[in-house]
C-alpha cells in the first residue's frame, strides 16, 4: 500500500493505555495503568458510552441488565466472542494453533463492548506471532474446520508495521456496526425479487447468523496483517460486496492491494495467508 497514506495512522492513540507484554502466553488485558474515558470516534456506532461518571455507573447493572438510572443496554444484533492466540509458550515453546487460542471474553451490547476494549492491548503493544480474533458466537472455535467457517474464506490486506491500531479498531467497529449487513447470498422469492438468504443460528442466542463470520488481526515481526472472514467462498458477488466494503469502511487507498483465500485452501496448504489470490480490481 502506498506509504503517504499510512503515515497518518502511524500515531496510535491506545499507546498510552497499554502495558507490555510478556514473553508467555497472556491475555492482553491492561492492568498497570488505569484505562482512560475515550469516546470512540468511528461513525459506524450510532450510540456510544458517556466519558466519566456515565461510563462508571454502566458497569453497575442491575440483575435485568439495566443501569441504576434506568437507561437500558445499546444490544447488538450478535453475540461476539474475542480470543487471543499466541503461538509460543513461556519457555519459548512452539505449540500448536488449537492449544494457543484463549477465550477473552463476549459480549452482546454496545456497552459491554467499549467495557472490555478499553482494557485490551492494542495490536502495537503485542509480540510477533499474536493474533486476536473477533467470530459471533455462532462460531464455536475461531478455526478453518468451524461448521460456520469451513465452507468461506477471507479478505486479507497487510500492514507495514507501525500503522494497524487505527485500521485494526475501524474494521472491529464495521463489523459490530452492522456495516456488512447487506453483502450476503440473495435468493428470488415467489415475485422474481432478490430478497437476503437467511442462515439458520447454530448458537444459543437464536439469532439469524451473517455473512460475516469475524475478523482477526495477526501481528508478525515484518508485518500486520489484517484478515475478514466471510461464510460463504462459492458466492463471488457477495465476495466483491464484502471487499468493497473493506475499502469504503478503511478508507483504503486506490493502491490498496488485496487478497482473498478459501479455508478449504487453507486446510490444504495449512497457511492462512500463503498462496493468497491478489484481487487488483480498481477502485469505480
Amino acid at each position: 500500500m502506498a506509504n503517504n497514506y499510512f503515515s497518518n495512522y502511524s500515531q496510535s492513540r491506545f499507546l498510552a493505555n497499554s502495558s507490555q507484554m510478556s514473553g508467555g502466553i497472556q491475555l492482553p488485558l491492561s492492568t498497570q495503568i488505569a484505562p482512560k474515558s475515550r469516546v470512540p470516534s468511528s461513525k459506524h456506532f450510532s450510540t456510544s458510552l458517556s466519558s466519566g461518571s456515565d461510563r462508571s455507573s454502566t458497569k453497575e447493572k442491575t440483575s435485568n441488565g439495566s443501569s441504576p438510572d434506568g437507561s437500558e443496554p445499546h444490544p447488538l444484533r450478535n453475540t461476539w466472542v474475542f480470543w487471543f492466540r499466541q503461538q509460543r509458550t513461556p519457555g519459548n515453546k512452539l505449540i500448536s494453533y488449537e492449544e494457543g487460542i484463549k477465550k477473552i471474553s463476549a459480549f452482546a451490547s454496545v456497552e459491554s463492548f467499549w467495557s472490555l476494549w478499553t482494557h485490551l492491548a492494542p495490536p502495537s503493544a503485542l509480540q510477533p506471532t499474536t493474533d486476536y480474533l473477533l467470530f459471533h458466537d455462532g462460531v464455536r472455535r475461531p478455526v478453518w474446520e468451524d461448521p460456520v467457517n469451513i465452507s468461506g474464506g477471507k479478505w486479507i490486506i497487510r500492514l507495514k508495521k507501525g500503522v494497524a491500531d487505527r485500521i485494526w479498531e475501524d474494521l472491529v467497529l464495521a463489523v459490530l456496526g452492522d456495516q456488512f449487513n447487506e453483502c450476503r447470498q440473495v435468493e428470488e422469492n415467489g415475485g422474481g425479487e432478490e430478497v437476503a438468504a437467511n442462515w439458520e443460528d447454530g448458537s444459543d442466542s437464536g439469532a439469524e447468523l451473517p455473512e460475516i463470520c469475524g475478523c482477526t488481526i495477526s501481528v508478525r515481526q515484518s508485518e500486520d496483517i489484517i484478515s475478514l472472514w466471510n461464510r460463504s467462498d462459492g458466492d463471488v458477488k457477495v465476495r466483491e460486496k464484502i471487499r468493497d466494503t473493506i475499502r469504503r469502511v478503511l478508507h483504503l487507498p486506490t493502491s490498496t492491494i488485496m487478497e482473498y483465500k478459501s479455508n478449504n485452501d487453507s486446510m490444504q496448504d495449512k497457511s492462512s495467508f500463503r498462496n493468497s489470490a491478489i484481487d487488483r480490481t480498481p477502485l469505480s
